[in-house]
């Protein structure tokens, strides 16, 4: 196909869909759920983050919308500080007050998208997949397109190479091929026992089930209100209520708790006599785990991968991966090791799934670990934690260019600012001061104060604090730009 002709249907507005609200827990420690895995950089073969690159890839695709991306409340300044680093700015950002799986995430973007003028094809896709050929992922989007232009619900089908379990498959009515690109779909398999996945990977009818789907908005909300109506239902009335926080789209909690939790795989796609499967061979990969990292690595002659401050003698088939310290391994085979600057991991490659099943111990001991990381994004900038005793702590902060944090108090602690790198301006207790390099200020409980950078360079500040009680709900915020009124400046 000639690479500047993605436009078989130009009449159909591709809209894509890309689903952010995911946790990445197998990709501990260095994907959490305050950061996690789609807002990394993974794929070795460029600079952007998962996220990034899940609407990058579409480039040259004619008619193609700004995203729309579907995430939680605390990602959602992650969210928009990554489209800003692309120059994009997406149609809407919605805010799920809770996780309610893939099904009412896609209603409420049909929903939204649906109008008496517009119907798009709706691109559905997840934000922490690799595809290592943007050109033939192109190519098969633009097969969809020609389907889904005809009303019929698309799923991109990937062929397997492996015999996996932890993937659903699906069973076409004709073998696929590059000649045989698409079928009518058959039926849907959710993660068979391993001698089944090895039959399939012997039958090309059989595909792994990627998760990314095409449809007219106007097929899919017909589709919901014949198999699933009380989650359209549901997702009207949190829309219908919904309200608009600066960039985002705040859906109503109390309606949308009420959604059942349930994916578009067993909501639709399983019942629907309306499926086509086109086939997807761009390298595809979900990044579900240490070893599919691995696999998709940079390796040396001895087949290990190494980032970070490493040093492998006598290996072999080894991960090594280093956030800040030196780490050496030696005499080591099929081994995982990631080292963030709070946690190691240290896995069998094989046993790397099982890494979810760690992050859930940690989280039900509550182990803050398990879904905190030491440094902590704000739409302001970020907060390191240095070091903490009983009644005092040092946090490092950088603030944006232009950005401020709220005026605020705090009732059980004081605090001290140095100044490493940049200027500040201080307000506390309605006087002002602009303090540069090396200079500090102190700051009194129950004071209330606010920190801002007017300058064109990254302000870097060293935090003090003292006081009986350092946790991050003791502040009460007065004045916010960013629209918050609760925790977690």
């Amino acid at each position: 196909m000639d690479k500047n002709s993605y436009n078989s249907n130009p009449e159909l507005k591709l809209q894509p869909v890309i689903l952010s609200g995911g946790k990445g827990s197998r990709l501990w420690p260095l994907s959490r759920e305050c950061y996690p895995k789609q807002y990394l950089e993974l794929d070795e073969k460029n600079k952007f983050s998962l996220l990034q690159n899940t609407y990058l890839r579409l480039n040259s695709i004619r008619n193609l919308e700004p995203p729309i991306i579907i995430c939680n409340e605390e990602q959602r300044f992650l969210v928009a500080e990554q489209m800003l680093e692309i120059n994009i700015k997406p149609k809407s950002i919605i805010l799920e007050p809770e996780g309610k799986n893939t099904a009412p995430a896609i209603a409420l973007a049909a929903l939204l998208t649906s109008t008496k003028e517009e119907d798009p094809g709706l691109l559905i896709l997840s934000s922490d997949h690799i595809i290592e050929n943007p050109d033939e992922f192109k190519d098969s989007i633009v097969e969809g397109l020609h389907y889904a232009n005809q009303d019929k619900i698309v799923t991109f089908g990937i062929l397997p190479t492996s015999p996996e379990t932890g993937y659903g498959y699906i069973e076409s009515f004709n073998e696929l091929s590059r000649e045989k690109k698409s079928s009518s779909i058959k039926k849907f398999i959710e993660k068979p026992p391993e001698e089944t996945a090895k039959k399939f990977i012997q039958d090309k009818k059989y595909t792994w089930n990627s998760g990314i789907f095409l449809f007219k908005a106007s097929v899919i909300i017909k589709e919901l209100n014949q198999f699933a109506p009380e989650i359209l239902n549901i997702c009207q009335k949190s829309l219908d209520n919904s309200i608009n926080d600066l960039d985002f789209l705040r859906v109503n909690k109390k309606d949308f708790q009420k959604c059942p939790s349930i994916s578009i795989d067993i909501a639709v796609m399983e019942k629907t006599h309306n499926a086509t499967v086109v086939r997807l061979d761009a390298g595809w990969d979900d990044v579900g785990s240490w070893e599919s990292v691995w696999k998709k690595s940079i390796k040396d002659k001895d087949n290990n991968s190494m980032k970070g401050k490493v040093l492998l003698n006598d290996s072999k088939g080894c991960y090594l991966r280093s956030e800040t310290r030196l780490v050496v391994g030696l005499n080591l085979e099929d081994l995982i090791v990631v080292d963030t600057d709070d946690a190691l991991l240290i896995a069998n490659k094989k046993s790397s799934q099982k890494v979810k099943e760690i992050v859930k111990d940690l989280e039900e001991k509550d182990i803050p670990e398990g879904r905190l990381n030491k440094k902590m994004f704000r739409p302001w900038g970020n907060y390191t934690s240095i070091i903490k005793g009983t009644s005092w702590q040092v946090k490092r902060l950088e603030i944006k260019p232009g950005s401020s944090l709220s005026l605020q108090m705090h009732h059980h602690r004081t605090e001290h600012w140095i100044i490493v790198e940049g200027i500040a301006k201080v307000e506390i207790d309605n006087k002002e001061t602009l303090l540069k390099k090396n200079e500090s200020t102190y700051v009194p409980k129950r004071s209330k104060h606010r920190l801002s950078n007017p300058g064109r360079k990254l302000l870097i500040i060293i935090e003090v604090q003292n006081g009986e009680y350092l946790g991050e709900d003791d502040i009460v915020r007065f004045e916010d730009i960013y629209g918050r009124d609760k925790l977690f400046d």
